[in-house]
């Protein structure tokens, strides 16, 4: 289990239904958060379809705190974040989710215990909620549709506090039991072809023909082939020239 000292409570505030519930501890759970708060569930707790929907992380739902106000789910907390999409009329801090776990990360490494509110699915935190907490996390949304599922509130926020640590490059290749073609072997199948299509009178006319052979060089030096790649296109070459000789 994660250590539940080195990473903020996610408080769902008066949650509605019990799949969202659900739906928030599985989001939690992909990015190894298993501190969940709920005060007032509308439906009452516990809540087998919160149970359904969490969908395997329904360990996390067992361990979470029931409170009944939002005073008691943030009385131990030295920092509280709430999430809102609406303009507010607060003076308050307003960050992005990534900042907002960013700046998370650094309280909870000073020792201090970080919340994150999101408010019931109807309409969101209340004013009185948000006026409890020391800063907003808002979501860049299409402003003619800005309403997010709990879930997925839960969810977007939960992928900010993981990135930190995952070890995941930006981008990666999945090499399918092969490796990138060396240098030499590129250059035997750009000869190749510059051979075959010799023969074939592709070069033509006589006074283009060293900028054509230049560009198609360029052009296999822009690949980035396969030893599987270079292996398939001297093959595909071989056999045309197989069928033109059937051909004649």
């Amino acid at each position: 289990m994660t250590d539940k000292s080195a990473q903020p409570s996610f408080i769902l505030i008066r949650p509605q239904m019990g799949e969202n519930i659900g739906g928030a501890a599985r989001a939690m759970w992909n990015f190894g958060l298993d501190r969940m708060r709920i005060t007032s569930p509308r439906d009452g707790w516990p809540n087998t379809k919160a149970v359904a929907m969490a969908s395997g992380a329904g360990r996390l739902l067992e361990e979470a705190q029931l409170f009944d106000s939002t005073d008691a789910a943030l009385a131990d907390c030295d920092y509280v974040f709430a999430t809102t999409a609406r303009h507010r009329g607060l003076t308050k801090p307003i960050m992005s989710p990534e900042r907002a776990m960013a700046h998370a990360r650094a309280l909870i490494a000073e020792g201090k215990k970080v919340g994150v509110m999101f408010g019931p699915e109807r309409a969101g935190l209340e004013n009185e909620d948000v006026a409890r907490a020391n800063a907003i996390i808002s979501v860049p949304v299409n402003p003619d549709f800005a309403s997010l599922n709990l879930a997925q509130c839960v969810l977007l926020t939960a992928y900010e506090w993981g990135q930190e640590g995952h070890g995941m490059p930006a981008e990666s290749m999945e090499m399918a039991k092969t490796e990138f073609a060396p240098q030499h072997e590129v250059a035997k199948l750009a000869e190749h072809y510059e051979d075959r299509l010799e023969e074939a009178g592709f070069f033509f006319p006589e006074a283009k023909a060293d900028s054509m052979k230049l560009n198609l060089r360029n052009f296999w030096s822009r690949m980035p082939l396969t030893r599987a790649d270079v292996q398939t296109l001297h093959g595909v070459m071989r056999q045309m020239v197989r069928w033109k000789t059937r051909g004649d």
